[in-house]
């Protein structure tokens, strides 16, 4: 089973007239880079609700908000005192040089942001429980979206491997051809040079050596093996995704030195759809967990 790194969660509880909202968006990224906003009469379960967050979702760019709704607002509100005398102090002679009505006075210094403030209580056990569980749920969800997508990327990716796997069938038709054409080549070309003192046996161990060079058997055969890697570790229970990169960057060296061997304009062809195909594999592992 595979994950993919793209998700959204969201999860909610109520406590004490207060409802908790949890919001989570994720995105690839080589590690886990949470970015979490909470209010700060919170700040002291910060890295506990860090620590949750990436115990489940592991890695990627994850944005996570937390917010609050409260049942009856007014009570959480209060006139700060001080600052209301203070500021009707100093702006009492605008009300007696303009003649300003004095219940327009008020109203307006009650728009001063630092008059309003927010009445907080130090959070106790049960409401920091109430805030983790809308966090569970978030992250829950989070998981089984990722999961979906996984699914997703997982049809894709072994329909490629697959596309690979053929096309690595489709070059054994060519290589009956291609050592022969290439001995005759060699020997054509030695015609044309017009020297008569060519050593037949010297002339078959040098095209041996050359021919040895130009054997891509080897690579053919890891190249499978590299296939039959991928599509066992794609399978796995676990999300996989940083160990199938490893295995698509083998397979992108095999497929590399394959075609620098092939020296044939047909396998050539081939090679180069192969590394199509790879690259779209490796685009959708940049997106895997």
């Amino acid at each position: 089973m595979i994950k993919s790194m793209t998700g959204y969660g969201k999860g909610s509880s109520v406590f004490a007239g207060k409802k908790f909202i949890v919001e989570i968006r994720t995105l690839n990224s080589k590690q886990a880079d949470i970015n979490l906003k909470i209010p700060k009469e919170y700040l002291a379960n910060e890295i506990e609700i860090r620590n949750r967050i990436s115990n489940v979702l592991e890695r990627g760019k994850i944005d996570c908000i937390l917010s609050i709704e409260v049942a009856d607002a007014a009570q959480t509100l209060a006139i700060c005192q001080d600052i209301f005398r203070t500021l009707y102090n100093q702006t009492l002679w605008l009300q007696n040089e303009f003649m300003l009505d004095k219940n327009e006075h008020i109203k307006y210094l009650l728009t001063t942001p630092e008059i309003i403030k927010t009445v907080s209580t130090e959070p106790n056990k049960e409401e920091i429980e109430a805030i983790y569980d809308a966090f569970a749920q978030a992250l829950h969800s989070v998981d089984e979206f990722r999961i979906n997508e996984g699914q997703t990327l997982k049809i894709d990716l072994d329909k490629r491997i697959n596309i690979i796997a053929e096309l690595l069938s489709a070059i054994e038709p060519f290589e009956s051809e291609r050592v022969p054409r290439i001995k005759e080549r060699i020997k054509t070309q030695l015609c044309e040079l017009e020297y008569d003192k060519t050593d037949e046996n010297r002339l078959e161990q040098e095209l041996i050596y050359y021919l040895e060079k130009l054997d891509f058997t080897e690579e053919k055969v890891r190249l499978r093996k590299h296939i039959d890697y991928f599509n066992n570790t794609i399978a796995q229970s676990s999300s996989q995704g940083k160990k199938l990169g490893f295995i698509a960057q083998e397979m992108t060296r095999e497929i590399n030195t394959l075609g620098s061997k092939s020296n044939d304009a047909a396998i050539q062809q081939i090679v180069v759809k192969m590394k199509d195909e790879l690259e779209k594999v490796k685009e959708q592992l940049s997106n895997i967990l």
